[in-house]
């Protein structure tokens, strides 16, 4: 083989993909004619073919569809939404205001959910015939590791997330169809009871629990928890800042400027001794 031939190759060789191919007039996604995908399958499906491969069955889309609409906003006072509307007000283009709020979704805020799965996923390697005890073990090594806040339960804002029961009522329904174990769905509730035991007060699952339960339950790994949930805020986030950008407000800060922010710094002074 000659030098020109290897050179070339090694250049069709450089990305190696197995989720699309393209050739002039064609575009096939994991096998699939594009044509043949459009206006037959969901945005849900198509995620899902995306990220595994093949196509969805119902309840498994159902179920990914209701994760991915419970978490699209909470409200301008998240982080990551007040960060994209400040960006418009800033005179940025639209994709760089969802790109800055996409980019503050971490550890913190936006990484529970992850953190959360895999959580789940060490009482589930943990767990023998006693899972109460099992889960008890797990989070004593949990919160040595990592402190009290466990991610998944409770809310700095809602007593009861209002979006827990709906998607949980999802979960059982689809467990008793076959579509999924109930494993993460048992594992959940025993985390909360046993978060219960521990403090002597409710501290109810949030969004990330459930999210977490249902990624978990549908096979993804923890990892695409946070990037499923990524997907998901960019919603709110594109519509909360198109919606800053229609009303033409320049420089919109984090407070109105009427409220001032607390100075902790030394007493006016001067590098002139005598003044």
């Amino acid at each position: 083989m000659s030098d020109a031939s290897q050179l070339i190759d090694k250049a069709q060789a450089w990305w190696n993909t197995r989720i699309i191919d393209i050739h002039p007039g064609e575009i096939g996604i994991r096998g699939y004619p594009i044509e043949e995908l459009i206006g037959r399958v969901s945005f849900a499906d198509m995620i899902w073919l995306m990220t595994r491969g093949e196509l969805p069955a119902k309840g498994q889309s159902r179920l990914l569809e209701a994760a991915l609409v419970a978490s699209v906003d909470h409200g301008p006072h998240a982080p990551s939404i007040a960060i994209a509307r400040m960006a418009v007000t800033c005179g940025v283009d639209l994709n760089n205001a969802v790109a800055s709020g996409v980019n503050v979704l971490g550890d913190i805020h936006g990484g529970p959910g992850q953190q959360c799965m895999e959580l789940y996923e060490e009482v589930r390697a943990a767990s023998g015939n006693d899972l109460a005890a099992s889960t008890d073990r797990v989070l004593d090594s949990y919160i040595a590791r990592n402190g009290k806040i466990i991610p998944g339960f409770g809310h700095r804002f809602h007593p009861v997330d209002p979006r827990v029961a709906p998607l949980f009522a999802l979960v059982e329904s689809a467990s008793r169809e076959g579509t999924v174990s109930g494993n993460y769905a048992r594992i959940g509730r025993e985390v909360e009871a046993a978060l219960r035991r521990r403090t002597g007060k409710a501290i109810p699952m949030n969004i990330d629990g459930v999210t977490a339960v249902i990624f978990s339950e549908l096979g993804f790994p923890p990892p695409m928890g946070r990037g499923l949930f990524i997907l998901s805020r960019s919603v709110g986030i594109l519509s909360h800042a198109w919606e800053q950008a229609q009303l033409n407000q320049r420089i919109k800060g984090p407070m109105p400027k009427e409220i001032p922010y607390t100075y902790s710094g030394p007493e006016r002074r001067s590098l002139d001794p005598d003044r």
